[in-house]
Protein backbone atom coordinates (compact mmCIF):
# COMPACT_ATOMS: atom_id res chain seq x y z
CA UNK A 1 0.00 0.00 0.00
CA UNK A 2 1.60 3.31 -0.97
CA UNK A 3 1.92 6.68 1.06
CA UNK A 4 -1.07 8.48 -0.28
CA UNK A 5 -3.55 5.41 0.19
CA UNK A 6 -2.21 5.09 3.99
CA UNK A 7 -3.09 8.84 4.39
CA UNK A 8 -6.83 8.26 2.83
CA UNK A 9 -7.04 5.27 5.06
CA UNK A 10 -5.63 7.39 8.08
CA UNK A 11 -8.73 9.72 7.33
CA UNK A 12 -11.17 7.59 8.00
CA UNK A 13 -9.67 6.37 10.89
CA UNK A 14 -9.19 9.92 12.61
CA UNK A 15 -13.31 10.39 12.07
CA UNK A 16 -14.02 8.17 15.31
CA UNK A 17 -11.92 10.21 17.64
CA UNK A 18 -13.11 13.60 15.41
CA UNK A 19 -16.53 12.70 16.85
CA UNK A 20 -15.71 11.34 20.17
CA UNK A 21 -14.14 15.34 20.99
CA UNK A 22 -16.98 16.58 19.17
CA UNK A 23 -19.64 14.82 21.57
CA UNK A 24 -18.21 14.81 24.53
CA UNK A 25 -18.30 18.06 26.55
CA UNK A 26 -17.01 16.31 29.45
CA UNK A 27 -13.50 16.11 27.51
CA UNK A 28 -12.19 19.77 28.44
CA UNK A 29 -11.95 21.80 25.11
CA UNK A 30 -13.47 19.31 23.23
CA UNK A 31 -14.25 22.13 20.57
CA UNK A 32 -10.79 22.87 19.92
CA UNK A 33 -9.51 18.76 19.84
CA UNK A 34 -12.16 18.51 17.10
CA UNK A 35 -10.88 21.30 15.64
CA UNK A 36 -7.61 19.93 15.26
CA UNK A 37 -8.25 16.75 14.20
CA UNK A 38 -10.32 17.80 11.56
CA UNK A 39 -7.91 20.23 10.04
CA UNK A 40 -5.43 17.07 10.32
CA UNK A 41 -7.87 14.85 8.27
CA UNK A 42 -8.75 17.96 5.72
CA UNK A 43 -5.03 18.13 5.20
CA UNK A 44 -3.97 14.29 4.93
CA UNK A 45 -6.59 15.01 2.18
CA UNK A 46 -4.77 17.55 0.29
CA UNK A 47 -1.42 16.00 0.78
CA UNK A 48 -2.53 12.17 -0.80
CA UNK A 49 -3.75 13.78 -3.51
CA UNK A 50 -0.44 16.06 -4.02
CA UNK A 51 1.46 13.36 -3.38
CA UNK A 52 -0.33 10.39 -5.55
CA UNK A 53 -0.01 13.07 -8.62
CA UNK A 54 3.38 14.42 -7.99
CA UNK A 55 4.95 10.91 -7.50
CA UNK A 56 2.78 9.04 -10.29
CA UNK A 57 1.06 6.86 -7.51
CA UNK A 58 -2.56 6.99 -8.26
CA UNK A 59 -4.33 3.99 -7.58
CA UNK A 60 -7.64 2.31 -8.77
CA UNK A 61 -8.10 2.09 -4.99
CA UNK A 62 -7.08 5.59 -4.05
CA UNK A 63 -9.56 7.04 -6.71
CA UNK A 64 -12.73 4.63 -4.79
CA UNK A 65 -11.20 5.49 -1.31
CA UNK A 66 -10.84 9.25 -1.62
CA UNK A 67 -14.10 10.47 -2.05
CA UNK A 68 -15.13 7.74 0.24
CA UNK A 69 -13.07 9.44 2.97
CA UNK A 70 -14.03 12.57 2.34
CA UNK A 71 -17.55 12.04 2.06
CA UNK A 72 -17.56 10.14 5.97
CA UNK A 73 -15.43 12.96 7.56
CA UNK A 74 -18.00 15.34 6.44
CA UNK A 75 -21.41 13.67 6.86
CA UNK A 76 -19.93 12.73 10.14
CA UNK A 77 -19.73 16.25 11.16
CA UNK A 78 -22.85 17.56 9.84
CA UNK A 79 -24.33 14.48 11.36
CA UNK A 80 -23.03 15.25 14.77
CA UNK A 81 -24.24 19.11 14.08
CA UNK A 82 -27.73 17.74 13.64
CA UNK A 83 -27.42 15.69 17.10
CA UNK A 84 -26.27 19.12 19.09
CA UNK A 85 -28.73 21.20 17.38
CA UNK A 86 -26.40 23.12 15.08
CA UNK A 87 -27.54 21.67 11.66
CA UNK A 88 -31.00 20.85 10.38
CA UNK A 89 -31.67 17.44 9.41
CA UNK A 90 -33.23 18.46 5.88
CA UNK A 91 -30.35 20.34 4.85
CA UNK A 92 -28.20 17.40 5.59
CA UNK A 93 -30.23 14.96 3.97
CA UNK A 94 -30.43 17.10 0.96
CA UNK A 95 -26.99 16.98 0.92
CA UNK A 96 -26.39 13.62 1.08
CA UNK A 97 -29.07 12.92 -1.86
CA UNK A 98 -27.43 14.78 -4.22
CA UNK A 99 -24.36 13.11 -3.74
CA UNK A 100 -25.60 9.82 -3.77
CA UNK A 101 -27.27 10.83 -6.91
CA UNK A 102 -23.98 12.50 -8.29
CA UNK A 103 -21.57 9.21 -6.99
CA UNK A 104 -24.74 6.81 -9.01
CA UNK A 105 -23.98 9.04 -12.19
CA UNK A 106 -20.21 8.62 -12.07
CA UNK A 107 -21.10 4.77 -11.44
CA UNK A 108 -23.26 4.88 -14.73
CA UNK A 109 -20.73 6.98 -17.05
CA UNK A 110 -18.26 4.75 -15.91
CA UNK A 111 -19.82 1.46 -17.01
CA UNK A 112 -19.56 3.58 -20.39
CA UNK A 113 -15.92 4.28 -20.02
CA UNK A 114 -17.04 8.07 -19.13
CA UNK A 115 -14.85 9.81 -16.37
CA UNK A 116 -17.34 12.81 -15.02
CA UNK A 117 -15.30 15.57 -13.45
CA UNK A 118 -16.17 17.83 -10.85
CA UNK A 119 -17.81 21.38 -12.13
CA UNK A 120 -16.42 24.38 -10.76
CA UNK A 121 -19.87 24.64 -8.49
CA UNK A 122 -19.44 21.32 -6.83
CA UNK A 123 -15.95 22.58 -6.01
CA UNK A 124 -17.25 25.53 -4.51
CA UNK A 125 -20.03 23.39 -2.39
CA UNK A 126 -16.91 21.27 -1.05
CA UNK A 127 -14.70 24.36 -0.24
CA UNK A 128 -17.92 26.26 1.14
CA UNK A 129 -18.74 23.17 3.24
CA UNK A 130 -15.49 22.45 4.27
CA UNK A 131 -14.94 26.08 5.85
CA UNK A 132 -18.75 26.19 7.42
CA UNK A 133 -16.93 23.09 9.31
CA UNK A 134 -13.85 24.52 10.40
CA UNK A 135 -15.73 27.87 11.27
CA UNK A 136 -18.28 25.72 13.65
CA UNK A 137 -15.79 23.73 15.33
CA UNK A 138 -13.83 27.06 15.66
CA UNK A 139 -17.28 28.90 17.20
CA UNK A 140 -17.68 25.67 19.54
CA UNK A 141 -13.72 25.85 21.15
CA UNK A 142 -14.14 29.60 21.58
CA UNK A 143 -17.61 28.84 23.53
CA UNK A 144 -15.29 26.60 25.52
CA UNK A 145 -12.66 29.00 26.68
CA UNK A 146 -15.88 31.40 27.09
CA UNK A 147 -14.33 34.06 24.72
CA UNK A 148 -18.05 33.51 22.84
CA UNK A 149 -20.60 35.12 25.20
CA UNK A 150 -24.32 33.46 26.46
CA UNK A 151 -25.59 36.29 23.96
CA UNK A 152 -23.85 34.86 20.62
CA UNK A 153 -26.01 33.55 18.24
CA UNK A 154 -23.81 29.92 17.51
CA UNK A 155 -27.30 27.89 16.85
CA UNK A 156 -28.26 30.38 14.03
CA UNK A 157 -25.04 31.48 12.86
CA UNK A 158 -24.29 27.74 12.15
CA UNK A 159 -28.17 27.06 10.50
CA UNK A 160 -27.48 29.56 8.32
CA UNK A 161 -23.71 28.06 7.21
CA UNK A 162 -25.81 24.54 6.64
CA UNK A 163 -28.37 26.08 5.13
CA UNK A 164 -26.00 27.31 2.36
CA UNK A 165 -24.33 24.18 2.11
CA UNK A 166 -27.63 23.01 1.44
CA UNK A 167 -28.60 25.41 -1.25
CA UNK A 168 -25.11 25.20 -2.85
CA UNK A 169 -25.62 21.87 -2.94
CA UNK A 170 -28.90 21.75 -4.86
CA UNK A 171 -27.69 24.51 -7.34
CA UNK A 172 -24.55 22.35 -7.76
CA UNK A 173 -26.36 19.09 -8.54
CA UNK A 174 -28.74 20.57 -11.44
CA UNK A 175 -25.32 21.91 -13.02
CA UNK A 176 -23.93 18.47 -12.58
CA UNK A 177 -26.88 16.85 -13.81
CA UNK A 178 -27.37 19.51 -16.95
CA UNK A 179 -23.92 19.09 -17.68
CA UNK A 180 -23.92 15.15 -17.95
CA UNK A 181 -27.26 14.69 -18.93
CA UNK A 182 -26.23 12.33 -21.88
CA UNK A 183 -25.55 10.00 -19.35
CA UNK A 184 -29.27 9.36 -18.95
CA UNK A 185 -29.59 8.10 -22.64
CA UNK A 186 -30.53 4.41 -23.66
CA UNK A 187 -27.50 3.78 -26.14
CA UNK A 188 -24.20 3.17 -24.88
Amino acid sequence: MNLPNKLTLLRVAMVPFFLLFLLVDAIPFHGFWALLIFAAASITDALDGHIARSRNLITDFGKFLDPVADKVLVFAAFIAFIEMGLASSVAVIIMMAREFLVSSMRMVAAGKGTVVAAGSLGKLKTAFSMVSIVAMLLMLGLEDLGVLGSGFPLIAVSQVLVWICGVLTVISGVEYLWQNRKQFSESK
